[in-house]
């Protein structure tokens, strides 16, 4: 009964005029920004957050919700018209969205995506309701041990999961952790990697570390590969759905719904895993196994209601917590940190009302996201026809913009082109960009749980271990860290059997799925390219490196 009554009490605070206004134009912003080629929510959420910074924190956050649930919006909107995903999570909806917009589809592929978003979205947030509250009750009975112990976990297990090799995600984890000890120690007073510079004496603001590695680091990424000839995007008319379309969607976003938010909730969860799953689950339980890999509404209605019922999930570990569990969450968390609040148990206690009105708005953007959207799908296909240059050009130019608005200072632009080159360089060598962003974030929270771990123990290593909660997590960060060498060496011993000519095998049901998934990539002529495992990282790459 208390969270419904915080909520109506959050819903009477979004829905003033005032703050319904920031709503709707978070939305559109977010829907704007996020359509275009190239910019996965993570780049639109930190593109925009200097925008929110001349409000108050309830209508910031509340614009932020829009800015948030549009971005996601309008990455179906670029994999479905330009077969370009603009983030990892967003590939299996171009599978098949892109062949149903090829078969003059374009409509009903639009539309099943977005009332499969409102769908997800509507759960996913009542789910967060519910279950942040129960994780913060749980969240404050920790030690500093405990917590010490999770934010390691997050930090190990995101970046155990992420970039084309292990090593690169921990070298990504380390310039993160690196980045984050820039400024004065809180406890000594001592100067760290300042060089002498006192304007980095109060450390880099994640706001523009933000902005340079996702925005400026992917313009220059796109703009060293740009593809000078324009990009053909398919007309589109007023999205709708048919009695059959509506008959055959339904139930996959209801399926896409139960795989996203657990997997959302979870450290390395992530949406590419559930959408994946719910793909592959839709295309054992349809009845028109034949559609697939030509543009089958169950390919998009699945894995589009999977990959924002995830993005609800990921702002339950950030609010309850403190802990993103991707790129996008990590952005708002920073958003949070700002404005000098620390997502975690205290939060719900601390700032109460600003919270579940976050929460109330989440449903409010939600809705208006639909009925804005689904009117102004042809605006946005216009959109898309933006020629590059302008474009990066654009991006650029609000970029600077937003970073030299944080603090007024000059100092601040030099630091947005240095990580600017440093998330350039990043993508060129196939570092993920996200879990940087965590070492940024989390490394000196976790190197305060540290402190206090150890003081409390007087300085002895045992102190770590002094909570059953923190000795089972470790048990499960040395798994994460043997299992992968235990695995090789197994493989290593193993003796390898050589199949006569024509003679292999049947391949085992989870490759085999994954094998039907790729075949129908190929088939639908999905050009995206390798991921570096970011979350944030756009997976379209390989098509901007065919002309130079």
């Amino acid at each position: 009964m208390d969270v419904f009554n915080s909520l109506m009490d959050g819903f009477a605070t979004a829905l003033t005029p005032m703050n319904l206004l920031y709503a709707v134009i978070g939305v559109v912003l977010g829907t704007a920004v996020g359509v275009l080629p190239g910019l996965g929510p993570a780049m639109t959420v930190a593109l925009l957050l200097p925008v929110t910074y001349v409000l108050e924190p309830t209508s910031a956050f509340i614009m932020f919700a829009g800015i948030y649930y549009g971005g996601m919006y309008g990455g179906s909107t670029t994999s479905i018209l330009l077969n370009t995903p603009g983030e990892s999570s967003s590939v299996v909806t171009a599978i098949e969205g892109n062949k149903m917009a090829k078969a003059g589809r374009a409509s009903q592929a639009l539309a099943t995506a977005a009332i499969g978003s409102f769908v997800a979205g509507t759960i996913g947030t009542a789910l967060l309701a519910v279950c942040a509250p129960i994780v913060v009750k749980f969240a404050v009975s920790l030690g500093s041990p405990s917590y010490f112990a999770i934010m390691v976990l997050a930090l190990l297990a995101v970046t155990a999961v992420l970039g084309s090799s292990r090593l690169r995600g921990f070298a990504s984890l380390g310039l993160g952790l690196a980045i984050g000890l820039v400024g004065m120690d809180s406890v000594t007073g001592q100067a760290r990697l300042t060089f002498g510079q006192p304007l980095l004496s109060d450390g880099l603001d994640i706001v523009v570390v933000a902005v340079a590695i996702f925005a400026v680091g992917e313009a220059l990424w796109v703009a060293a590969h740009l593809r000078r000839t324009p990009l053909h995007v398919i007309p589109v008319g007023q999205p709708w759905m048919g009695k059959q379309d509506w008959k055959r969607s339904w139930k996959p976003w209801l399926r896409g719904t139960l795989f996203g938010f657990p997997f959302g909730a979870l450290p390395a969860g992530g949406a590419e895993i559930p959408t994946f799953l719910s793909y592959v689950t839709e295309k054992r339980l349809t009845k028109h196994p034949e559609e697939f890999g030509k543009g089958a509404i169950e390919g998009v209605a699945g894995p589009e209601a999977a990959n924002n019922a995830a993005a609800a999930g990921t702002l339950t570990p950030m609010l309850a917590l403190g802990l993103p569990t991707n790129a996008t969450a990590a952005v708002m968390l920073a958003a949070f940190t700002s404005y000098g609040i620390q997502p975690g148990p205290q939060l719900f206690a601390s700032e109460g009302p600003l919270v579940w009105a976050l929460i109330a708005s989440l449903f409010i953007g939600n809705f208006l996201l639909l009925i804005i959207n689904l009117p102004l799908a042809p605006l946005w296909a216009k959109l898309l026809q933006l020629p590059r240059p302008y474009l990066y050009a654009g991006i650029l130019f609000f970029a600077t913009l937003g970073a030299y608005s944080v603090n007024l200072q000059a100092f601040d632009l030099v630091i947005l082109l240095v990580l600017g080159a440093l998330g350039f360089m990043m993508r060129r060598f196939g570092l993920p960009v996200l879990p940087l962003i965590l070492g940024v974030i989390l490394g000196p929270r976790v190197e305060g749980q540290l402190r206090k771990t150890l003081q409390l123990s007087a300085g002895d290593p045992a102190g770590l271990l002094s909570e059953p909660i923190a000795v089972g997590i470790y048990i499960i960060v040395a798994i994460i860290l043997i299992w992968p060498l235990l695995l090789k060496a197994w493989r290593t011993s193993r003796p390898q059997a050589v199949p006569a000519a024509g003679a292999a095998g049947p391949l085992p049901q989870d490759v085999e799925a994954g094998s039907d998934v790729l075949m129908a990539e190929a088939e639908s002529g999905a050009r995206v390219a390798e991921s570096t495992g970011s979350n944030n990282q756009p997976v379209h790459a390989r098509r901007h490196q065919e002309e130079p």
